[in-house]
């Protein structure tokens, strides 16, 4: 329905956090204590954002144990954990759009950091709202269908009777796009009828792709984002690099 699947990209960004699941786990658990923090609550129900963080760690298959043990440690009259979301964007070789989200205590060790990996993969850091105006903040669903349990047309059914904005199938994987107010419903209700995830989460999504001709261009692209996925204060790097 939309007629570019941004799949593609997403599998790639995630292969490193996929080998590194520990290290995956534990940013999660840092949007989880920021999520109960500003959300007030420890229930789901009733603070949309932790349901919106634990879609996604399920979809990482975080334990529960782990999940639950985070949520209490976060509403612990003793928990000190204090992070500050930070956005950097920027741009990397030949003018990829790139958006970094970070949860961090200390920016003045983030910034820098952040800053270092742009220049020397041959990007820049820019201001504040340089390329966010080209990327649209949405609920993306991904659901693998290799060994064909799913029939697309029914999945297209549930998932836009969910609330869905749009369905894509793209070879054995299905992409549903949500609106992120309408995401945590959505999430529910294709749990509820037995929906398996391959990730889950509120992503922003570009609004046009930039390919590299080069190959010293592609190596300093997989470079600068994996240098920022494995960065510990940084939850999610989006970019508009189309990856062949």
């Amino acid at each position: 329905m939309s007629g570019h699947s941004k799949w593609h990209n997403i599998q790639k960004t995630k292969g490193a956090a996929d080998a590194k699941r520990s290290a995956a786990f534990t940013k999660i658990a840092k949007e989880i204590i920021v999520a109960v923090k500003q959300g007030g609550s420890g229930d789901p129900a009733n603070n949309s954002r932790l349901a919106t963080v634990i879609a996604k760690a399920k979809a990482a298959n975080m334990p529960n144990d782990n999940i639950k043990r985070t949520i209490d440690k976060a509403l612990g009259a003793g928990n000190t954990d204090n992070y500050e979301s930070v956005t950097y964007e920027g741009y990397g070789p030949c003018g990829v759009a790139v958006i970094v989200e970070a949860l961090t205590d200390n920016r003045q060790r983030t910034a820098p950091e952040v800053r270092h990996y742009f220049d020397k993969f041959g990007g820049n850091l820019g201001a504040q709202g340089c390329v966010s105006w080209s990327f649209d903040r949405k609920g993306v669903i991904v659901i693998d269908n290799e060994d064909g349990d799913y029939e697309e047309d029914k999945v297209m059914e549930d998932a836009l009777e969910a609330g869905a904005e749009d369905f894509e199938a793209d070879g054995p994987v299905f992409e549903i796009t949500t609106d992120p107010d309408a995401f945590p419903e959505v999430v529910k209700a294709l749990e509820d009828k037995g929906y398996v995830f391959v990730s889950a989460e509120i992503s922003m999504v570009p609004q046009n792709y930039v390919t590299l001709k080069t190959e010293d261009d592609v190596k300093n692209m997989e470079k600068l984002i994996d240098f920022l996925e494995e960065n510990e204060d940084v939850q999610n790097v989006w970019h508009n690099w189309e990856q062949d």
